[in-house]
Parts: C-alpha cells; sequence; structure tokens
C-alpha cells in the first residue's frame, strides 16, 4: 500500500508539473485571463488578465493519480464522479465568464441543478451499492444518530456547501490549494483509521496535485484554478466526507471553508437587514487584507488555522 501512495502522489504532481509550462502558455494565447472584480482589493487589480482555469491540471493529476494507483472500485469511481461532475460545472462557469464574456458565468438555478442531480447520484450508488446508511456519526460522542430520509438534504447540503465553500476561498495565490492540501492530508489519515484505504489514494492524489499546483500559483500566481479546479476540489473534499460517513468532521476539518462561507453569508444578511457591514469586505480573507495584512501573510496564518483544525479533527477520530 506504501507503494501506491508513492505512485498516487508522483503520478499526481509529476502531471501537474509536465503540464503547467504547456498550459499557461496556450492560455495567454487564447487569452483565457481572470477578470477582477472593481470593488475588490485594489491591490488585485494587477492580476487582471493572469491566466485563469488553471484547475484543469490539477483535476487531470488527481484523476490519472488516483487511476493509476487504485482499484477502481464503486467507491473510488464514485468520488471521481463527484469531483468530475462539479469540474464540469465549474468549466462551464469558467468557460462562459472568459471565452462569452458574461460575467456572471452560470445562473445560480443553473448550477444548483447541477449539483442536485450529483447528489442524487451518489445517494443512490452510496446507498444501493455501498451500503451506506441513513445516520451520521458525531465526532468526540463516538455515537451514530439515524437521521432517517432526513440524511439525503444533508448529503445535498455538504455537497452543495463544500463545494462552494471552497471555490469562495479561491480568492489568494495559494490559499485555496493549500487549504486544500492541508485538509486532504488529514482526511487521508482518516480514510486509513476508518477502514477506507483505497479512498485514502485519492486523498493523497488530490494533496499531491494542490501541492504542485503551488509551484505556479503561489504568490505571484502565474495562474489561477479558477471555478474549474475550486468547485471540483470542493466536490472532491465533500466525497471524502460523504464516502467516510464523517460529514460532520468535515466542518471540523475544513474550518476554513465553513469560516469563508460563514463570512459572506453574514455580511449579506447584515447588509439587507441592517444596510451595514460586519466586515470591511467579504470573503473573509479580503476583511484582512483591507486591515493591512500582506497577501502572503493571510495565506500563511489561514494555512496554520487550517493545519490547527486539521489536527483537532483527528483528534475527534
Amino acid at each position: 500500500m506504501s507503494v501506491s501512495f508513492l505512485i498516487a502522489a508522483g503520478v499526481a504532481a509529476g502531471v501537474v508539473l509536465l503540464m503547467g509550462p504547456v498550459l499557461l502558455p496556450m492560455l495567454h494565447r487564447l487569452k483565457f485571463g481572470q477578470s477582477i472584480r472593481e470593488e475588490g482589493p485594489k491591490s488585485h487589480q494587477a492580476k487582471s488578465g493572469t491566466p485563469t482555469m488553471g484547475g484543469i491540471m490539477i483535476i487531470l493529476g488527481i484523476l490519472l493519480g488516483t487511476v493509476a494507483a487504485a482499484p477502481l472500485t464503486t467507491e473510488i469511481l464514485l468520488a471521481l464522479f463527484i469531483m468530475l461532475g462539479h469540474f464540469a460545472l465549474g468549466f462551464l462557469d469558467d468557460y462562459i465568464k472568459v471565452v462569452k464574456k458574461r460575467n456572471l458565468g452560470l445562473r445560480a438555478k443553473q448550477k444548483l441543478l447541477g449539483q442536485i442531480l450529483i447528489a442524487l447520484v451518489t445517494m443512490y450508488i452510496g446507498t444501493k451499492e455501498l451500503g451506506i446508511d441513513t445516520s451520521i456519526w458525531i465526532p468526540m460522542l463516538d455515537h451514530e444518530v439515524n437521521l432517517g430520509i432526513l440524511y439525503y438534504p444533508l448529503v445535498l447540503f455538504v455537497l452543495v456547501g463544500t463545494s462552494n465553500a471552497v471555490n469562495l476561498t479561491d480568492g489568494l495565490d495559494g490559499l485555496a490549494s493549500g487549504t486544500m492540501a492541508i485538509a486532504s492530508s488529514c482526511y487521508a489519515v482518516v480514510c486509513i483509521l476508518t477502514g477506507h484505504e483505497n479512498l485514502a489514494l485519492f486523498c493523497v492524489a488530490v494533496v499531491a496535485a494542490c501541492v504542485a499546483f503551488l509551484r505556479f500559483n503561489a504568490h505571484p500566481a502565474r495562474v489561477f484554478m479558477g471555478d474549474t479546479g475550486s468547485l471540483a476540489l470542493g466536490g472532491a473534499f465533500a466525497a471524502m466526507g460523504i464516502l467516510t460517513h464523517t460529514e460532520l468532521l468535515l466542518v471540523v476539518v475544513g474550518l476554513i471553508f465553513v469560516c469563508e462561507a460563514l463570512s459572506v453569508i453574514i455580511q449579506v444578511i447584515s447588509f439587507q437587514t441592517t444596510g451595514k457591514r460586519v466586515f470591511r469586505m467579504s470573503p473573509i480573507h479580503h476583511h484582512f487584507e483591507l486591515g493591512g495584512w500582506s497577501e502572503w501573510k493571510v495565506v500563511f496564518v489561514f494555512w496554520a488555522v487550517g493545519l490547527l483544525a486539521g489536527i483537532a479533527g483527528l483528534s475527534m477520530m
């Protein structure tokens, strides 16, 4: 199994590192550049035109790394389906923004419909083929609660919430890729502890691809992953929690993603009800930027908090 882990990591990282020098010039030639919103931090305007859709090489790396190292069991195929389904949504979103020049990309209803379809397939295969029941495991208490039919809306919430939370985190150079690498490292351990050794290979491939992507995405970024990468990585992270039946543990291990999503929700509710903003800007990483932190400091601190959250999650096993 240790050799399999090396294969998964080596192939995933190798694909990303080899694709970078090929894909980046191609994205430049196609003028697939990132548009920076005017209301964002002024320092980000210099990033306008930086190639986006770099998530293509991350997801290809994860796919090939997983296929090279892990047997194609139903569990592995379902994890890849969840990731690739969200990849397709993210790719369409980026394509509409960059090529069709429609800034909002896919409409919210279109994206949600796609995620509902992914969730329905996940629930069907998970219950019929993998024997996943309708209970949830409570961290630390080592106790399970049967939710009955309510478990299915929970799966949908986990898929939609997690993919969008990782998507929101992708706002600074290296933030989403580094945080995903840390969270997925922790989930590789969770997989091993819960008897999902093959799924651990998938987690390792995610880690390796994200770390390799930092070669091109660390500040100053030469390419952004775009929704192509962030939605797919969010789907992959959700798959880790659902397939190990540790859905609630995602909240702890993915604390950074939770905080990013909550900051947007709080900001919107506060502004719509009181006309006042709680944060200088949301998602919350921009709040710290506008408070005087350098981009690198924000990323480093968020990585550190993500690592502590991951360790806290593992301590609950």
